[in-house]
């Protein structure tokens, strides 16, 4: 039984309810559905990390760490950043551990947009970013990635600024294409945004997952692009503890200033233990150098095993993810075949529509590797048996 309220509640996001993500849960769930859905390992971290994080906690280390991050990791942070990109940021004013990634993208786009603003994103996108946007009084401006590549189209961009925009959100490696941002596209939005006062929040949380020896073409390699720009990252993403909740951003001092306002006051500091076991275990720089071929190996498993299925691969060039077309054997709606699949084959996919505002069908679904080889081959026996409609 439920407890009434004679409270009459206004929502601030009246529009948003139950996603197709809870449906596809609940539904594998009553199912039993091999998950090729979620972006998260269902593998185990390093053992040395968990007794990092074992170590730190019989030393006492259980109470609040400083309000923007334990100064050692810090420390790695902006060193490894330099290492990678050319860029140095200030552990003791650009640095910020955050209580995850989202923490880190709420902060930032709450401490640096307001009321009247505009924030131009790109679609299919990661869920939160209109919805934080709408939080602060501003207007999220979606543009549409072209398909199949998932590229901007920069001259889209260029027609949507106007005098309100604040704020550019960027996603590279994207989530839920798999596509990565070039060096010309370094190029095209350090061009349209110089002499400006737009802000580039860079969700860069799949960093490290940049496959095929392509580097990674965040903001911090182009010094017009990082003087201007927020840089969001994830310790889950790249050591396989997605339930931790921990990650960081860099920014310019007086960027970050603002950022910290909105941090201090949601999470405060994020978990010592895990901060303590992470400055230590980034001391080796193979604890991320060796992702990106990790993964690959992963992806290329899935794709060979996927070879004699119905489904058409599309290139994956980074993160957890690829996209698979059926439009050719099927006109369902995606979230009407990815129900299909979990029912009558025992496989959960996400369909792409779930990350456009408006549902945009494109017959493509998304698949994540981001999993053992038994659940690897497990899903993809059965998308092969999957049968047109």
């Amino acid at each position: 039984m439920t407890l009434r309220t004679p409270i009459q509640t206004r929502s601030k996001l009246p529009d948003v309810g139950t996603t197709i993500f809870t449906v596809i849960g609940q539904l594998s769930a009553e199912h039993n559905a091999i998950n090729l859905s979620q972006g998260a390992p269902n593998f185990d971290c390093d053992p040395a990390l968990v007794a990092g994080v074992h170590r730190a906690m019989q030393a006492g280390h259980n109470q609040y760490a400083s309000m923007t991050g334990l100064t050692p990791l810090k420390e790695r942070i902006a060193d490894k950043i330099a290492s990678l990109y050319g860029t140095q940021y200030d552990p003791a004013s650009e640095v910020l551990v955050t209580a995850s990634a989202s923490e880190g993208l709420y902060s930032a786009i709450s401490g640096l947009v307001h009321p009247g603003d505009e924030v131009i994103y790109f679609e299919p996108s990661f869920d939160s970013y209109a919805p934080i946007v709408r939080l602060q009084g501003a207007t999220p401006i979606a543009i549409k990635l072209t398909v199949p590549d998932f590229a901007v189209n920069w001259d889209e961009v260029r027609a949507a600024i106007t005098s309100r925009t604040r704020m550019i959100i960027v996603n590279t490696p994207h989530n839920p294409s798999g596509q990565v941002f070039s060096a010309d596209d370094l190029e095209q939005l350090a061009a349209i945004t110089r002499n400006t006062d737009i802000i580039i929040l860079s969700d860069e949380v799949y960093e490290h997952v940049v496959f095929d020896d392509v580097p990674h073409h965040g903001m911090a390699t182009l010094p017009g692009l990082a003087e201007r720009s927020v840089i969001v990252s994830s310790f889950g993403k790249t050591y396989h503890v997605t339930g931790w909740r921990v990650g960081y951003c860099v920014a310019p001092a007086q960027l970050m200033d603002e950022i910290c306002k909105i941090h201090q006051f949601l999470m405060f500091s994020a978990d010592t233990p895990m901060q303590y076991a992470f400055a230590e275990h980034m001391a080796d720089p193979q604890t991320w150098l060796s992702l990106a071929s990790f993964y690959q190996r992963k992806r290329d498993l899935l794709v060979n095993l996927l070879a004699d299925s119905p489904f058409r691969l599309l290139p994956s060039a980074g993160s957890f993810f690829l996209l698979a077309d059926y439009s050719h054997f099927s006109d369902e709606r995606d979230s009407e075949l990815v129900k299909r699949l979990i029912v009558d084959y025992g496989v959960a996919t996400i369909p792409l529509s779930a990350f456009y505002t408006d549902g945009t069908d494109n017959k493509l679904i998304r698949l994540s590797f981001a999993k053992d080889e038994a659940t690897l081959r497990a899903g993809a026996q059965a998308l092969c048996r999957v049968k047109p409609r």
